[in-house]
């Protein structure tokens, strides 16, 4: 830091970003001055423009696309109107934007007094000492959880076109006609079907195949069901682009197009640090753009300077920045009993129909590993309430270890997916024995969870 920079606060403990970041403070830290930073929208990616909003319409989409579908239950139903105005109004008006408010209102009330909020962007100028709009603060300890971004192809930067990402598509004044979206991972699948669902012809550009990182099995059902309800472009890039008045028109890499109302870019996220001038404050950045931590959240280089959530973690999923806020919560109070940041047993669930649920190892990862391992695939159709779903694409794939009945990967393709996996969470935190899973507890029939029994029944040891 500069001997003549003038600071105007010092602060106990400095904390950057009010995703996880913001949990951190309860009553353990009422004797500490704090300083919260907080250049957007109070409560994070998540609360704001991620998994809180999204499933909300997503829930919305399941009902509309279970309307359309009701003929295979010798229903005669369908969606006649799409409010969508209304739908963005009761995500929105009546719950996302309130929380938020509400949030900022009680960090900058008489509630917490030790507490001064910032609420312009933070960059480090010199050692736990950051610039935030007209002020310099300084702080014993930073917490760097400033989460992460979207990330934009140049081919579509340089265009020059109107484009949207998940921080603003779920505020478009009416619903489009149609849609192009570029990218073909979590947030492109859960977009898509919200869109179809309600109404829009999609169109999706992948450059691989859509949900690659996924279980082979689960990823070429989720690939062949989605041809079949979406315009899927595999393999393809986006070379150029073009706004007219008849909407945006985008040039594949194999000379083809697609002209669409909207363009929406879900190519994956970019950790915030490269915007925050973390060399001039001693803080070093991996490889790939995260800010370096060491296994209990702290700087690899800055003493005193700690970080959490898709900033520094290589799990950008909510779940984690909050288990990580909960580790470096705890190891800020008892610097003598240190917590690792706990990275064992993620699971993690795509929104999209069929839902995804997937934790563990993948069959592949299974064998590269070498495991001696036995592998069953369940269908929903095969149990009774899969029959009463009329459920014909749903299956469950387990992978266990031979020799120590171990549980190495659960994945989960159908209804209520995100739920049904819970129970094999469960199996792989607490180091079960998947021998045993399925005899010494009851499991209720006729309900869906006899799925996962069937599986676990169905592996050989």
């Amino acid at each position: 830091m500069t001997a003549d920079l003038k600071v105007d606060q010092h602060y106990d403990l400095i904390i950057i970003g009010t995703g996880s970041g913001n949990s951190i403070p309860g009553p353990e830290f009422d004797d500490l001055s704090i300083a919260i930073v907080e250049k957007g929208t109070f409560g994070g990616t998540c609360l704001n423009v991620g998994c809180i909003p999204t499933k909300m319409f997503v829930h919305a989409a399941d009902t509309a696309l279970a309307t359309r579908q009701a003929g295979r239950l010798g229903l005669s139903a369908q969606t006649y109107h799409v409010d969508w105005p209304g739908v963005v109004s009761r995500v929105f008006d009546q719950r996302i934007d309130l929380i938020a408010e509400g949030g900022e209102a009680y960090r900058r009330g008489p509630e917490t007094p030790n507490i001064d909020v910032y609420d312009q962007h933070a960059s480090f100028v010199g050692e736990r000492t950051i610039r935030t709009g007209e002020h310099v603060i300084s702080g014993d300890r930073v917490i760097i959880a400033a989460g992460s971004r979207p990330m934009i192809p140049e081919a579509i930067t340089e265009s020059g076109v109107h484009f949207h990402t998940n921080e603003d598509i779920m505020r478009l004044p009416q619903q489009p006609q149609s849609i192009i979206i570029v990218g073909g991972g979590f947030i492109a699948m859960e977009f898509a079907h919200v869109f179809d669902a309600l109404g829009t012809k999609v169109h999706i550009i992948s450059r691989s195949a859509l949900m690659r990182l996924i279980d082979a099995d689960l990823g070429s059902r989720i690939n062949d069901l989605a041809v079949k309800r979406y315009d899927v472009r595999v393999g393809r890039t986006v070379a150029d682009a073009v706004q007219s008045h008849d909407g945006i028109t985008v040039t594949l890499d194999d000379g083809g197009s697609i002209t669409a109302d909207v363009l929406l870019v879900a190519t994956g996220r970019i950790p915030n640090g490269d915007q925050m001038d973390l060399d001039r404050g001693g803080i070093e950045m991996t490889d790939d753009g995260r800010v370096s931590v060491d296994e209990y959240g702290r700087s690899t280089s800055a003493e005193g300077v700690w970080a959490l959530g898709d900033v520094s973690s290589p799990f950008m999923l909510k779940h984690v920045a909050n288990a990580e806020m909960r580790a470096v919560r705890h190891n800020l109070l008892h610097p003598d009993d240190l917590q690792k940041m706990p990275h064992e047993h993620i699971p993690s669930a795509v929104f999209t129909n069929p839902q995804i649920a997937t934790v563990g190892l993948t069959e592949r990862e299974a064998r590269t590993a070498g495991h001696n391992i036995t592998v069953k695939i369940q269908k929903y159709g095969d149990v009774a309430y899969g029959w009463a779903m009329e459920d014909t694409t749903g299956i469950v794939k387990l992978i266990a270890d031979k020799d120590t009945g171990k549980l190495l990967g659960a994945h989960y393709l159908g209804p209520q997916a995100s739920t049904l996996i819970q129970q094999m969470i469960t199996v792989m935190a607490f180091d079960l024995d998947v021998r045993e899973v399925a005899t010494k507890q009851y499991w209720i029939h006729p309900a869906l969870p006899e799925v996962t029994e069937n599986a676990l029944l169905g592996l050989e040891f």
